[in-house]
């Protein structure tokens, strides 16, 4: 049986990071939105409100996690940009995942941050020059420091990952 918490596999933080694989992450990146409308389109209160897997998160939680998420790894490349390697903030997604707006507010929402952030933070991914994109953070969480191009590619293998909750979850019950 497949792993249903990682319907992608799991991120691959030792893979080399090309200027190919780069452009497929910022690629990844500009697709999420439209993606992510597409996997919620039609569904239900019901179908939302919906564990993608036993013990996991609703689909309507899974969608606002993604803004939540992208909206701190679009501020975290900032960061990096204009700082030299700060340190960031985690937060507890877990907690962020069951506040009440996470749990019952309309999935569209997030979809317009969604919208929105991607289209800025790709428009400044596809400027940026391999000397930006080696600039770094540090995550006190994971004790890592990380590069912009590492943020790309593990942001990239998320918006993969929550689709195919969804999209997985669909097919599962043939929605």
């Amino acid at each position: 049986m497949t792993d249903l918490r990682y319907p992608v596999g799991r991120f691959d933080a030792e893979s080399p990071i090309t200027a190919e694989s780069r452009s497929s992450a910022i690629s990844d990146l500009a697709s999420l939105p439209a993606n992510l409308r597409a996997a919620v389109a039609g569904l239900t209160d019901a179908q939302l409100d919906t564990p993608y897997r036993p013990d996991g998160w609703t689909v309507r939680q899974v969608v606002h996690h993604l803004a939540d998420s992208h909206l701190n790894a679009y501020t975290r490349v900032r960061l990096a940009l204009t700082e030299d390697n700060p340190t960031i903030k985690p937060y507890e997604e877990q907690k962020w995942a069951e506040l009440p707006d996470a749990r019952s507010a309309p999935a569209e929402v997030s979809l317009g941050i969604l919208d929105g952030v991607h289209h800025r933070w790709v428009t400044l991914l596809r400027t940026l020059t391999d000397a930006d994109v080696a600039r770094t953070v540090f995550h006190p969480g994971s004790g890592r420091t990380m590069t912009v191009d590492f943020l790309t590619a593990m942001y990239a293998w998320h918006c993969r990952h929550h689709v195919a909750h969804i999209t997985s979850l669909r097919a599962r019950e043939g929605w």
